[in-house]
Parts: C-alpha cells; structure tokens; sequence
C-alpha cells in the first residue's frame, strides 16, 4: 500500500480528527486533533502497518497559538515507507495521551519529551525527567528558557 492509500484511508476512518494533509519533497505530514491521538496511532499499527516509532519529539512555536507541536516519525518495515503525524498542543494544556501502549519505545521518547520541552503525556507509565535531575527547573528545549540556565549568571566567555 502506498502512502497516500494509507492516508486516504486514515481520512475515511477519522474524517474530522485529520485536520490536514501536506507533501514536501516526497515526504507526506498528517495534522491531527490530540484528542484522537492514541485511535489514531493504533489504526496505524494495525491496520496500515506503520509498525515502527522511529521518533518522536515537540517543536515550539513560541508566540503563535497553538504553542506546540507533537510529531510523530513512522516507519513501516514492511512497505518501506514513511509517515509523519504532528497533533497541536496548546500552552496553556500542554498535554496529550501517551502511546507507549501502542508502540513501547515511545515510553522514552515521550519522557524525553517531556524533559526538555514540558509536554505532559497523560497515563504515561513512568512519568519521571530522563535527561536532567528530578529537581531541575524548567524545560531546557523551549524558546522561552534563558540560555544559561535558571538563576545563573549569563556566559562572559572562557574564563583567564
């Protein structure tokens, strides 16, 4: 099946919850509703055979609402073929459901996630930081952090 099948019949099944379509250099990008996102992940799985999480991360689009981006990287082993799933996170709610019960690996990625960008994933099985230490401030990747880090002096070059 290609890609755009795959698409084609994610559409029939969710209609409303696929909020967009888009193709760029031979890559194909599904926005969806978060609210939709574990139905959504698991048709992927089963049904098309996206059998492979190979990533997943956020993007922050700080000043735009929604705020946040939750991308998804698929990979089926089988087809050889790609596809990724983006879900809009607002600010506000910056929440969406995990699915670590569709594919395990996500479990990392999702605390990973959640470490440096602060995007929480509701029923996530090990909620903890990954990254940094448990008491840490913050979260390092937003565009809103201060470079140097909370409650430091800001870098005045290596010192003599």
């Amino acid at each position: 099946m290609s890609v755009q099948a795959a698409v084609d019949r994610l559409k029939a099944q969710f209609g409303e919850a696929v909020v967009a379509v888009s193709e760029f250099r031979g890559e194909t990008t599904v926005v969806v509703k978060k609210d939709d996102i574990v139905a959504i992940c698991s048709f992927l799985k089963k049904e098309l055979g996206f059998n492979f999480l190979t990533d997943l991360c956020a993007v922050d689009y700080l000043g735009q609402a929604p705020r946040f981006m939750v991308v998804y990287q698929l990979y089926s082993i089988g087809a050889h073929q790609r596809l990724r799933i983006k879900a809009a996170v607002e600010e506000g709610d910056a929440r969406i459901d995990t699915v670590s019960g569709v594919w395990a690996t996500a479990n990392w990625l999702e605390r990973e996630c959640y470490d440096l960008m602060g995007i929480v994933f509701n029923n996530h099985p090990d909620p903890r930081r990954i990254l940094m230490p448990s008491d840490w401030v913050g979260h390092p990747l937003r565009k809103d952090y201060p470079v140097q880090g909370p409650d430091r002096e800001p870098y005045q070059g290596r010192l003599q």
